[in-house]
This record gives structure tokens, C-alpha cells and sequence, in this order.
């Protein structure tokens, strides 16, 4: 009996449409992130590797949508191949099960790295143009998410105790930037 087609999708932000990634594909269960790819320190990502059954095949639309560096695929589709389950990649139209040949293993290899960098480029021109945009005075980065009146009023709440995760759903915004929130009153 073979195992399940299982279906790994990762969009970094919120806005942007996952249902394209593997429109088309038979799967019997899909695991979603909204979270960068920057690390795999991911809750679905977590979710699928402990899932995952020996003659399963976990698919993904493209490599960078597994990880962003080389290191991080590598490690990953071996953690995946060393439990007996097959990892197909849609774009580049790769099927890994560990019992890869040299040149099998050259290609997850070449094409990670060229996913690799061509994320740095893409870093690289975006610093590149906010510079430039920054000379200008067209750049201000990016807007707050909260008032000043806002800002103030969450460090008075959360130094009367109020549990960071309320303040963060009271706000509507993550309990990372109440963190930010609450440094940057205290350096004020």
C-alpha cells in the first residue's frame, strides 16, 4: 500500500494567495504556513515532519518554498528521505527518496544555492532602491501601527499588569511588536 500525498505550502505574508501553489495536485492532507522562510521554525512545517509516515510523498511547489537556504533544504529533505518519505518538488520537477544518485544530490544542491542567491539579489536591490528612495526623501519606511496616544496607553496598561497577549489582540497586532512597543517606551 502506498503512503499519502501530502502537500506543503508556505506564503510569507498574509495577503498572498497560497490556494496556487499546488492547484492541480492530488493530495490527502496540506499543511499551510503564513511565515517567512528566513528559518523552519515554522508551526505547520513542525506539524508535517511529525506527520510524515514512511512511504508518504510530501510536495511543494518550489524549493524556496520549503527554505530559503541551502542548508535548511538540505537538512530537511534528508530529515524527510531518512523517515522512508519521498519529497517532490512541482517547479523543478525533482523526486527525492534518500536512495538518490550523486547527481540526484548535485541538483537539490545547484538549485538550492541558485534559490539561495537569488534571494540575497533580491535583498540587495531592495536596500539598494530604500537607500536611494531615503536620498530622495521619498522613503519613510513603514507606518506605525499604532498612535502615539495608542503606543503610551499600551505601556500604562501593560505596566498595570495586563497580559501581553490581550494588549496584542486588544490592538490588533502581534505580541512581537507589543515587545517593540513596550522597548521603546522604556528608552523613551
Amino acid at each position: 500500500m502506498g503512503g499519502q500525498r501530502i502537500g506543503y505550502v508556505r506564503v510569507s505574508s498574509l495577503d498572498q494567495n497560497e490556494q496556487r501553489q499546488l492547484e492541480g495536485q492530488a493530495l490527502e492532507r496540506t499543511f499551510t504556513d503564513k511565515a517567512s522562510g528566513r528559518d523552519t521554525n515554522r508551526p505547520a512545517l513542525a506539524e508535517l515532519l511529525r506527520f510524515a509516515r514512511e512511504g508518504d510523498t510530501v510536495v511543494v511547489h518550489s524549493m524556496d518554498r520549503l527554505a530559503r537556504n541551502l542548508d535548511d533544504l538540505r537538512a530537511l529533505v534528508k530529515a524527510l528521505t531518512g523517515k522512508g518519505v519521498q519529497v517532490e518538488f512541482v517547479k523543478e520537477r525533482l523526486l527525492f527518496s534518500g536512495e538518490d544518485s550523486p547527481m540526484a544530490n548535485l541538483m537539490l544542491s545547484v538549485m538550492g544555492a541558485f534559490a539561495e542567491f537569488e534571494r540575497s539579489l533580491i535583498r540587495e536591490r531592495q536596500r539598494e532602491g530604500i537607500a536611494l528612495a531615503k536620498q530622495r526623501g521619498a522613503y519613510r519606511g513603514r507606518r506605525r501601527a499604532l498612535t502615539l496616544e495608542q503606543a503610551n496607553e499600551l505601556a500604562r496598561r501593560a505596566a498595570s499588569g495586563t497580559p501581553k497577549s490581550t494588549l496584542a489582540k486588544d490592538y490588533g497586532i502581534s505580541r512581537e511588536t507589543v515587545y517593540q512597543y513596550l522597548r521603546n517606551a522604556a528608552t523613551s
